[in-house]
This record gives C-alpha cells, sequence and structure tokens, in this order.
C-alpha cells in the first residue's frame, strides 16, 4: 500500500470513532454525567498524546525555537477561528445537554457547528500523517489516542444536537463527512510536509500539538467538568495514564 493511502486509511479510522460516538449519541439515552466521565477521560488521553507523541517529536526534529513557535502560533489561529464561530452559534457544539441553539433560535448556528466540529478534527488527524515521515510506520499510540478521544466527542456533540433539534440527517452527515475529511487531512499531512526541512515538519506537528490543547480548553473540558466536577481530574489523569502506557507499550515494541 502506498505510504500517502495508509495516511488516509488511518485518518479515516481515527476519524470513524467520531461517527461511533454520534451513532451512540444519537440511538441510545446515555445520562449526561457518563457522557462527560467519558468526555473527561477522553481529555486526559489527547493531552498525554500530544505531551509525549507530539511535543516531546517536535522538540526532537526542530528544537526548541521551531516547536514553541508552532506551539503558540497553533493555539492563537485555533483560538482566533474558534471565537468567530462561536459568535455565529458553535460555541457549545460538543455539549450533551440544552446548551445547543436550534437552527430556530440562532439562524446558521447548525452550519457554524459543523465547521468548529471540522476545526476541531483536521490538527489531529494531520498528525498521523506526519507521523509517517518518521520510518514511514504510522505512529499507532497517537491513532488510538485520537480514536479513543473521538469517541466522546462525537457521543457528546450528537446528543446535544438531538436535543436541540437537528435531525440523523444533518447529525450523521456532519460526523460521516469529517470522518472523510479526516483521512484527506492525514494525506495531506504527509504529501505535503514529505519534503520539507525537520524544523518546518517539527513546527507543524508542533502547531497541530497547540491547537488540540486549545480545543480541550475551549471545548472538551468545560463539559467534563459540568457533570463530573469533583471527579473530572480524576478521570482525566486516568486517560492520561492509559494514553502514557500505550506510548510506552509502543517503545518497547
Amino acid at each position: 500500500m502506498p505510504t500517502w493511502l495508509e495516511a488516509g486509511f488511518w485518518g479515516c479510522v481515527a476519524g470513524s470513532a467520531l461517527l461511533l460516538g454520534a451513532a451512540v449519541g444519537y440511538l441510545a439515552r446515555v445520562p449526561q454525567r457518563l457522557i462527560a466521565a467519558i468526555m473527561a477521560f477522553g481529555s486526559g488521553v489527547l493531552i498525554s498524546a500530544l505531551s509525549f507523541e507530539l511535543m516531546d517529536e517536535a522538540y526532537h526534529r526542530g528544537g526548541f525555537t521551531s516547536t514553541a513557535l508552532g506551539f503558540l502560533g497553533g493555539a492563537a489561529v485555533y483560538t482566533a477561528v474558534n471565537v468567530y464561530l462561536a459568535r455565529q452559534g458553535a460555541m457549545h457544539r460538543k455539549r450533551s445537554g440544552d446548551m445547543q441553539p436550534s437552527e430556530e433560535e440562532d439562524s446558521g448556528s447548525g452550519l457554524a457547528i459543523a465547521a468548529g466540529a471540522l476545526l476541531d478534527g483536521i490538527p489531529e488527524s494531520i498528525v498521523i500523517g506526519l507521523s509517517l515521515l518518521e520510518g514511514g510506520m504510522v505512529s499507532f499510540v497517537a491513532v488510538i489516542a485520537i480514536f479513543l478521544s473521538n469517541i466522546p466527542e462525537g457521543l457528546s456533540s450528537a446528543a446535544g444536537m438531538k436535543r436541540a433539534g437537528r435531525g440523523p440527517a444533518y447529525i450523521f452527515g456532519v460526523w460521516g463527512a469529517i470522518a472523510v475529511v479526516s483521512g484527506i487531512a492525514a494525506v495531506a499531512g504527509y504529501t505535503v510536509f514529505r519534503s520539507f526541512s525537520q524544523q518546518v515538519i517539527a513546527g507543524t506537528t508542533a502547531t497541530a500539538a497547540g491547537a488540540i490543547l486549545a480545543m480541550l480548553v475551549d471545548t472538551m473540558i468545560p463539559e467534563a467538568f459540568q457533570e463530573t466536577r469533583a471527579f473530572a481530574g480524576l478521570i482525566t489523569v486516568a486517560g492520561f495514564l492509559a494514553a502514557f502506557a500505550l506510548s510506552k507499550l509502543g517503545e518497547c515494541r
């Protein structure tokens, strides 16, 4: 299998977890506290992955300057776009309760929510493609971590979309499209950057890490804390430990 096609495959695999989570969130009556707990666990998984898989890799590739500039730049760009989309009605796109506006309450919010979900997923997918630049093998730790964190993202958001009155065509159309775009973004991560210098690759990896961390604080962690309260920290730590264990198992292979 060509390497670029492999990147697309793994990107779609990780992105498919969004569709899986959305199906559970739409078809089953999952308690909000359980959704929040899963969200907290997924947040811990992603924090661990960006710490040990992304930032550490970026530092060893390009040094501190490229890594720091990319990390801050990714967070800044994500925040700027997220602020704009929040004003269009996408602020609570990952909330499972009654906080998402319906189209009747806020015209255009449906499109903003879809764009926001896309914004959240692209940095993660690019990382998968970038991981193939080192030795031609995908980072299975990154794929697993993104897959695990995508399930609660899709679950919580789909539950909120359903409560806001959005139908199955919209909900599954959004998450199905994002799963496909995840594969395309992973291909781009490999094909676009394979001819660039180590510093550029390092900066791009760190940019994705910064965007992911900003996304966690802006969208996932508030949902996790809203319902789990005192247990949010403990559950997040459990997710972090799970991904950390995966990274160490990957080093032993």
